[in-house]
């Protein structure tokens, strides 16, 4: 497995001379995690891409654990991209329309969002930032409605009732960096910039799917101090991806 995917791309889209994230046999995880380390030591690559669940797995599942951990020991980031539901949710969700309207309802008018958004929220309730505080996920378009829900997650998912060593929006606020990845709403971004603030937010364009011309305009025009957003535009990829 030695295809890569640059940060210009849909998760980061970040301007920087970084080669890449690695992508990831993630259905063989120990090949996975030598994979990574593969790439991130012999060849300067910043972290590891993952294209959602694996035949209906998500990472909470022990069975990924080599990669987690391997992630964690290298102090790389790992992408979490959106992919389709799995084919029963798809199903039950998602049928009867027509084609093009569950395509798009499944898929990038909101089920991708929403798959993306349950996959972190697995890693968290499974308890993967206990094991591993220091592991960093990155996720784009602006969170994937996570920023809206936190308030209500710690609501209902108190610690009392997950047993987790801290708040569920404690590990969205610190244990996941977002980007924009096409979504330029102003209303959406400033949800996001409340609840996690400027630091946990990366300049991405989602090119070529996206406009670069417009996510550079949707930067350049956000209500931000030049501080957060020198922080948003490269401070925090640098930070992150240590360049």
């Amino acid at each position: 497995m030695k295809r890569t995917t640059t940060l210009r791309k849909r998760c980061g889209g970040i301007q920087s001379v970084s080669p890449g994230f690695a992508t990831l046999p993630t259905a063989a995880p120990g090949i996975a995690a030598d994979e990574l380390e593969r790439m991130v030591t012999g060849h300067g690559f910043k972290g590891g891409w993952i294209n959602g669940h694996t035949r209906g797995r998500y990472l909470d599942d022990k069975f990924f654990r080599p990669i987690l951990e391997r992630a964690d020991a290298l102090r790389v980031p790992l992408c979490i991209h959106p992919t389709p539901p799995p084919a029963p949710v798809i199903e039950a969700y998602y049928a009867g329309f027509s084609p093009v309207v569950i395509n798009g309802f499944s898929r990038h008018g909101w089920g991708w969002h929403i798959e993306t958004a349950v996959h972190v929220l697995r890693l968290i309730l499974s308890g993967a930032f206990d094991r591993y505080p220091d592991l960093q996920i990155v996720i784009g378009h602006l969170g994937e409605a996570l920023p809206f829900m936190m308030p209500r997650l710690d609501k209902g998912l108190s610690v009392n009732v997950t047993k987790l060593n801290r708040p569920v929006a404690d590990y969205l606020q610190e244990n996941v960096y977002y980007t924009f990845s096409g979504f330029n709403f102003t209303p959406a971004f400033l949800n996001l910039y409340l609840q996690v603030g400027a630091d946990r937010i990366m300049f991405s364009a989602d090119y070529p799917y996206s406009s670069m011309a417009e996510a550079r305009t949707f930067l350049d025009q956000l209500p931000v101090s030049t501080a957060d957003k020198n922080k948003i535009a490269h401070g925090n990829a640098e930070r992150l991806l240590r360049l």
